[in-house]
């Protein structure tokens, strides 16, 4: 990778955590920012002088604020990858967890996309990445405010992306898409079909934003999965039982 500075909004855990892990076991300089600021001053305790943390909701309208003296202290900004999302079934419609969801994956998701977007535009280009999920592809019955909310996100970065090159900016996007990796967000009373190890696709996930991949559909089960969903009418998706 040509790029070397990185900075990776909800690295506390999960697939943020593990990315930022093997970034640095690449010898990036490396920007972690989440909510529970303990874990994010163990993972620059690995490597002092190639980390900086930032205690940062994205739900907060200072997020951008903190974004910035982040980037500021890592001295740049390269690459932004965003991790932090929330989501869970919800199929009686609780209006604290659909509401919750969407304050988090639209949101915040805006919040901080926009907040990368513009300091790339003054910085003359940059890269933008970003944690989505296959759920984006149908509404899933079980998770509406979730699979919403993706879909939402899916489109949020085409529409960048098309806005970059009107405006004629050196920016790229990566829209990674995975399936179910087995991390918190996903522990509990509900099982969860072909789960996926967070350090093999934090690995992908390097992968594809060092080829600068505009999609990335993790791994190759999701990809025939989504392929085979977008195949089924809207009719016969409204009568499938799609649960877990």
């Amino acid at each position: 990778m040509e790029r070397r500075r990185i900075v990776i909004v909800g690295a506390t855990s999960g697939i943020g955590r593990e990315v930022a892990m093997e970034l640095l076991r690449q010898g990036w300089h490396v920007g972690v920012a989440g909510r529970r600021v303990e874990r994010l001053r163990e993972i620059e305790a690995l490597a002092p002088a190639r980390v900086k943390h930032r205690q940062m909701d994205v739900t907060r309208e200072d997020a951008p604020e903190q974004l910035h003296g982040l980037v500021e202290e890592l001295g740049g900004m390269d690459v932004f990858l965003l991790c932090a999302g929330i989501g869970r079934q919800n199929p009686t419609l609780q209006a604290d967890v659909e509401l919750g969801t969407a304050q988090t994956n639209v949101d915040g998701f805006i919040r901080m996309v926009d907040a990368a977007y513009d300091y790339f535009r003054r910085r003359g280009g940059g890269h933008i990445g970003v944690i989505s999920s296959i759920a984006g592809t149908k509404g899933l019955g079980a998770a509406p405010a979730y699979s919403a909310t993706k879909r939402f996100q899916n489109t949020y970065i085409d529409a960048l992306a098309q806005l970059a090159r009107m405006q004629r900016l050196a920016i790229c996007f990566t829209d990674i898409r995975p399936g179910f990796v087995d991390t918190d967000l996903l522990r509990g009373d509900k099982r969860y079909p072909m789960l996926m190890n967070p350090a093999r696709v934090a690995a992908r996930i390097v992968r594809a934003l060092g080829r600068r991949e505009r999609v990335c559909v993790i791994d190759g089960r999701y990809r025939l999965l989504v392929f085979l969903w977008r195949l089924i009418p809207r009719w016969v998706w409204e009568r499938m039982p799609v649960r877990n």
